[in-house]
């Protein structure tokens, strides 16, 4: 019988250890295909972040650091200016970027680094019991949140492709899902893009990925997969916010 589907190679054999519905596992799966196909898994180094996210450097069989919170971004110029042959990418969740590591985020794509980040936002702090991250919704409770956020109190959410796009740094920045079979498919193409940007000697390529976290939303796996959909799509509209260069 002929073989249509089969695990990446660049994935180990390592389970997931992630909870039910949560779509780390499908970001981890993405990007070990994408490696694959462009035939750069020996010359990947990836930038693991402090979260969820963190755990992808147990799963892929590349290189790997392990930078302080928030400085994936610092760690991965320094990477690539020394070994400019090399593909070059972070993974970070919402915490990590958008809150302790904003600064870094913001420089490395304001200098137009010839790096890729996944950005995987599931607007909590999910290692850590599910408190408020900077892209928490409005009216979302959390743990530190319990009766909703609420703007005047806790501020408003950080919007992070909106906020790159504006630097001239930027190459490519998208925003996609992991919802459903079609926004894999669309997340996959948007991720392949943006290491095939870096290939082609470009500047920084980001690409957001909303994930569902059905432990700290306290949602079904299915629940959460609507939730995004239904959702956070209103807040964090999906769609591409710089492309070539030039802002969209």
């Amino acid at each position: 019988m002929k073989a249509v589907y089969k695990k990446p190679a660049l994935l180990n054999d390592k389970p997931f250890h992630y909870c039910a519905g949560c779509g780390h596992g499908i970001i981890h799966k993405l990007i070990a295909e994408t490696l694959e196909e462009l035939g750069v898994g020996d010359k990947a180094i990836g930038v693991g972040s402090i979260g969820c996210s963190v755990f992808i450097t147990e799963y892929i069989d590349c290189d790997m650091i392990q930078p302080p919170h928030g400085r994936a971004p610092a760690a991965a110029t320094a990477v690539k200016r020394l070994l400019p042959d090399r593909v070059v990418f972070t993974v970070q969740g919402d915490g990590d970027l958008a809150g302790i590591g904003n600064g870094e985020i913001n420089n490395a794509v304001a200098r137009g680094e010839k790096v890729t980040t996944i950005f995987v936002n599931n607007t909590v702090f999910g290692m850590t019991g599910g408190q408020m991250a900077p892209t928490t919704l409005p009216g979302q409770k959390t743990t530190t949140t319990p009766f909703g956020r609420n703007p005047e109190l806790n501020g408003n959410p950080i919007h992070v492709c909106e906020m790159l796009a504006t630097h001239r740094g930027a190459y490519y920045i998208e925003r996609v899902t992991v919802d459903s079979p079609q926004a894999i498919r669309n997340a996959k193409r948007a991720i392949k893009k943006a290491f095939q940007y870096q290939l082609d000697g470009k500047g920084y390529c980001l690409v957001e990925v909303l994930s569902p976290c059905p432990t700290n939303w306290k949602m079904t796996p299915i629940e959460s997969m609507d939730y995004v959909r239904d959702v956070m799509t209103k807040e964090y509209p999906l769609g591409v916010f710089r492309d070539g260069g030039e802002a969209l």
